[in-house]
């Protein structure tokens, strides 16, 4: 029986989410399947991969051929290194300490990689949010200033409605006071003509 380790199809339409299994080749993709070793979720950054490992070393050392996708998270999981230098310990190149030491090194150097990773897409999502709120606040600032001048140029229009209206009743009460004091002097001169 030809053993291949692949992808099992899970999610919904456009959020794929995918098992890592063990599986005979002749099987359907989301078929039966052998062995489960792991989740492969790709619509995070990084990729999430949760992997039994001791159990996908059992089975690439035993010859289970993988899928190109399923090799390179193989690969990037350490499997493949951990069979390279189980192989050189074979063949007494390497002791297994020395061949510990390796791997925990290759380990803390991958973690630190993707804690970088981490921390650079953190600051980049930072200082592009950062962007977005400092145009967002401009055009806030530029909206406010609109508003602003319209309110004060309907305030001076009232103003000046309100100045125009007052001149007006200025000027007839100042037509009405000459028409009053008028008419007193006008009866006074009546009173005088009619005394003589």
């Amino acid at each position: 029986m030809a053993t291949r380790i692949r992808l099992q199809r899970h999610g919904k339409k456009n959020q794929p989410f995918y098992h890592i299994v063990v599986a005979d080749g002749r099987a359907p993709r989301d078929g039966r399947y052998i062995e489960r070793l792991g989740t492969y979720n790709p619509l995070t950054n990084p990729a999430e991969v949760k992997i039994n490992f001791d159990r996908a070393l059992y089975w690439v050392e035993t010859g289970a051929a993988p899928s190109d996708t399923v090799r390179s998270i193989l690969k990037r999981e350490g499997v493949y290194l951990m069979k390279h230098l189980r192989g050189g310990i074979a063949k007494g190149a390497l002791t297994e300490a020395d061949a510990n030491k390796k791997f925990v090194a290759w380990e803390q150097d991958k973690t630190s990689k993707i804690n970088n990773l981490k921390r650079e897409l953190a600051d980049n999502a930072r200082t592009e949010l950062k962007k977005r709120m400092e145009a967002e606040t401009k055009v806030k600032e530029a909206v406010s200033a609109k508003v602003a001048a319209k309110y004060a140029a309907e305030a001076k229009a009232a103003a000046d409605a309100q100045a125009e209206a007052a001149a007006e009743v200025e000027a007839a009460a100042e037509a009405e006071i000459p028409a009053e004091t008028d008419a007193p002097a006008a009866e006074e001169n009546a009173e005088n003509t009619n005394v003589e």
